[in-house]
């Protein structure tokens, strides 16, 4: 059996469950998840506790067992406290400027600024000018977004330039050496 898959989620209240022809939805304080359960993979509600089982130990079962489980459990964690992170902007000249919840003027050593927009249901705050907290409850559509951004300018590793998770360390290179 799966470790992560047999283990029960609990639903705190204020949160609502509904599960129905293969849709888990849930429905909670910071807003509404739905997802479709792959393959034969059952999800039950049991008063406050949500189970999800397989119906047998086939290799795409058991793949998908444990997977099951973590998505429904991490949009029960999404309409509750909903998921951030956060992005460091490292070089001279480099900011990030807010254009109101849903966008993001990015200046990062190119000729012109790079606007990023927000999906649905995510939200940029810029607390310092080389800081960036992306917010939303699906955790997926948040790293993705993360991911977006990091991607328009990543860490270089001579100098350490450009976009980085908040906690990520960029390993660095040693540049020539002169002729002597």
């Amino acid at each position: 059996m799966s470790r992560i898959g047999k283990a029960p989620i609990t639903v705190p209240s204020g949160v609502e469950v509904n599960i129905n022809a293969g849709v888990v939805s849930v429905k909670g304080p910071k807003g509404a998840l739905s997802r479709e359960i792959p393959g034969e993979i059952i999800v039950r509600k049991e008063e406050n506790t949500v189970f999800v089982e397989r119906p047998d130990d086939s290799r795409q079962n058991r793949a998908l067992h444990g997977l099951t489980r973590t998505l429904v459990a991490n949009m029960v964690t999404g309409v509750t406290d909903g998921f951030v992170k956060e992005l460091d902007i490292v070089g001279v000249g480099y900011r990030a400027e807010a254009q109101g919840p849903n966008a993001l003027k990015l200046a990062l050593g190119f000729s012109h600024p790079v606007v990023v927009k927000a999906p649905d249901g995510v939200t940029f705050e810029v607390p310092q000018p080389t800081r960036i907290v992306i917010k939303g409850i699906n955790k997926e559509v948040v790293g993705q977004v993360a991911a977006n951004i990091r991607s328009i300018r990543k860490p270089e590793p001579y100098k350490g330039k450009g976009v980085r998770y908040l906690d990520e360390r960029v390993m660095r290179k040693a540049g020539k050496t002169g002729k002597k």
